[in-house]
């Protein structure tokens, strides 16, 4: 005889939709600067590529995806722990970055952004006039 207990199955739910510490529910990702652009992958196993919606508002870039369910309706679940369902994820980009040229690339369940450094955002050098010449000195 199989026991339900509410407060695990609430348990199990509220993992699903809000993760662990250990295992966040949705969206995990790793970003890094590589060159004249930032780098994010985002871990989107199971997720058909037609489902994925990118949109940039001002300096917010949002992902959005759906991970069906694999059940048909006269499948009896044994176990089911995996994610399902609609997933968001809000990027908040700095003045740094050029958010209108944006890329996107999606490979193996791994959807990749990469967003280029803006222009003023790189060192450059201000000349300093004197009565002598000109100088150049780094700004950074």
């Amino acid at each position: 005889m199989l026991m339900l207990d509410p407060f695990r199955q609430l348990d199990r739910l509220a993992e699903q939709v809000l993760g662990t510490v250990a295992h966040p529910a949705a969206m995990p990702l790793d970003a890094w600067r590589e060159g004249d652009e930032y780098i994010v992958a985002l871990d989107l196993p199971g997720v058909d590529v037609d489902s994925i919606d990118l949109g940039v508002d001002k300096n917010a870039l949002t992902v959005r995806a759906e991970r069906k369910s694999p059940f048909g309706k006269d499948t009896e679940p044994v176990a089911a722990e995996r994610a399902r369902g609609v997933f968001s994820r809000q990027l908040i980009l700095g003045d740094a970055m050029e958010t209108e040229n944006v890329k996107a690339s999606y490979d193996a369940g791994v959807l990749t952004l990469r967003i280029p450094v803006a222009a003023q955002a790189e060192p450059r050098k201000i000349e300093i006039e004197t009565k002598e010449g000109q100088q150049q000195i780094n700004a950074a």
